[in-house]
C-alpha cells in the first residue's frame, strides 16, 4: 500500500530542497511532483543564465517548454535524465498563472489548465490526496508565490518521509489563519494571478530567515 504526501513551500528553493532531501531518502524521482509559481519569470531567467537545457530534436528550444506548450506530460521529454528536477517545464493554471512543474501529477495539472478536472488546480490536487481545504490553502499559495511537492510513498515509510518533507514546509493552518485575516475564504480562479511584485512582498512577509 501506498501513502500520497503533499506538503506546501514559500518557494521553489525550498520546494527543491524538499525534493533533493526525498531522492536522497531512496523516493523514485517517478514518484516525486513539484509544482512551483513562475510569477517571477525565474524559471526563464535561471535557464538563460545557465545557458543549457535538454534539446534532442536540436530546433534551439527547450524540449521541456515544448512539450508543455503541446499539452504532453512536461517531463515526457527528458524521459531518462536522472532526477526530477532535470524534468520541468511550463504550464498556465486558471487563476494561478505560470507554474514551473514536473512529475506524475504534471497530467493531472494539464487537464486542470484545460479546465477538464473539476475546473480548477483544487480540482487536481485533490484528486492528487489533498483534501478539500487543504488544497484551497495550497493553491491559494500558489498563487501567491509558492511551490507544492507530492510524494507516493510506502505506507511503512509514510512518517519518516514526512518528517523530511516537513522540515521546509508551510505551516497550512497558520498559514490558513494569516490568509484569512486578510479577509481571504477559499481559492477562487476569478481573482487572477499575482504580479511579480505581489509575489516579491508575499515572500517578504513569510520567507526563512
Amino acid at each position: 500500500m501506498t501513502a500520497t504526501i503533499s506538503r506546501l513551500y514559500n518557494s521553489y528553493a525550498d520546494a527543491k530542497e524538499a525534493v533533493r532531501n526525498l531522492e536522497a531518502s531512496g523516493v523514485s524521482h517517478n514518484d516525486i511532483s513539484i509544482i512551483a509559481s513562475n510569477a517571477d519569470d525565474w524559471y526563464s531567467s535561471d535557464q538563460k543564465e545557465q545557458g543549457a537545457y535538454p534539446d534532442r530534436d536540436l530546433d534551439g528550444k527547450d524540449d521541456r517548454a515544448e512539450a508543455a506548450g503541446a499539452g504532453a506530460g512536461v517531463g515526457a521529454a527528458v524521459g531518462g535524465t536522472a532526477g526530477l528536477l532535470a524534468g520541468l517545464g511550463l504550464l498556465a493554471i486558471p487563476g494561478v498563472g505560470p507554474v514551473v512543474a514536473a512529475g506524475w501529477l504534471v497530467s493531472t495539472l494539464a487537464g486542470a489548465a484545460a479546465g477538464g478536472v473539476a475546473g480548477s488546480i483544487v480540482g487536481a490536487l485533490t484528486q492528487a490526496g489533498v483534501s478539500k481545504e487543504d488544497a484551497d490553502i495550497y493553491a491559494e499559495g500558489l498563487r501567491r508565490g509558492g511551490a507544492v511537492v507530492s510524494a507516493r510513498v510506502p505506507d511503512a515509510d509514510a512518517s519518516r518521509l514526512q518528517a523530511i518533507m516537513d522540515r521546509s514546509a508551510v505551516n497550512v493552518r497558520e498559514r490558513a489563519a494569516a490568509y484569512r485575516q486578510t479577509g481571504w475564504q477559499s481559492f477562487n480562479s476569478n481573482e487572477g494571478p499575482y504580479t511579480a511584485d505581489q509575489v516579491r512582498k508575499e515572500r517578504e512577509l513569510y520567507m526563512r530567515r
